[in-house]
């Protein structure tokens, strides 16, 4: 449970949804330069990272419209992309924001794969996945780091009751060994298995 002094009405959710993918759409608009070359997430070079996210987004409407993971199939699985990554990027993220718009207000459950959740969780969900990969893509591009520190705080306070649940469950990296926060941006990237100072 979120303590109360966190809660958001759906509007208020709402606008940080909308400012989260901002955020991270700006990093796609700006990242230039070798498109397989690493980011923070070991796993995936930058190509890889922004087909990731514009699964996400596309995989948004379907969900929030209270689709299930069997009703998609694998229609969305694989190369997103295509020959023009921005657009496909931007278009996957208007459409996300499009759909929450339309279905925060209502309430409710969506069905995810590992369960269903309130449709309210879901959205925090995405908002640190968008504050947190645009980080990632922004490092990885060279690109100025800095996050909206209110969009911080909020994923911040939400997933601090979270983070063990999310860690045991593979979901997020380990912390990084022997980095020191001391701001609220890095110590909200270190509990996310990042490195402020990492370089590619």
């Amino acid at each position: 449970m979120i303590p109360d002094e966190v809660e958001v009405a759906p509007v208020e959710l709402n606008a940080l949804f909308g400012r989260s993918v901002n955020g991270w759409t700006t990093a796609v608009a700006n990242a230039t330069g070798d498109w397989s070359a690493p980011t923070p997430c070991a796993e995936w070079n930058v190509r890889e990272l922004v087909n990731h996210v514009v699964g996400e987004d596309r995989w948004t409407k379907p969900l929030v419209d209270r689709r299930t993971i069997a009703d998609v199939g694998d229609s969305l699985d694989g190369d997103l992309l295509g020959d023009d990554a921005h657009t496909a990027a931007h278009a996957a993220a208007d459409e996300a924001i499009a759909a929450v718009t339309e279905q925060l207000p209502i309430g409710g459950v969506v069905h995810l794969s590992y369960g269903d959740e309130a449709i309210e969780e879901y959205i925090r969900q995405l908002v640190a996945d968008h504050l947190i990969h645009g980080w990632d893509l922004a490092a990885a591009t060279g690109q100025d780091r800095t996050l909206d520190p209110e969009v911080v705080h909020a994923v911040s306070t939400w997933y601090g009751e979270r983070e063990k649940m999310y860690r045991s469950g593979g979901a997020v990296a380990p912390r990084p060994a022997g980095v020191a926060g001391g701001d609220a941006q890095s110590d909200l990237l270190i509990a996310f298995g990042r490195d402020p100072s990492w370089s590619g």
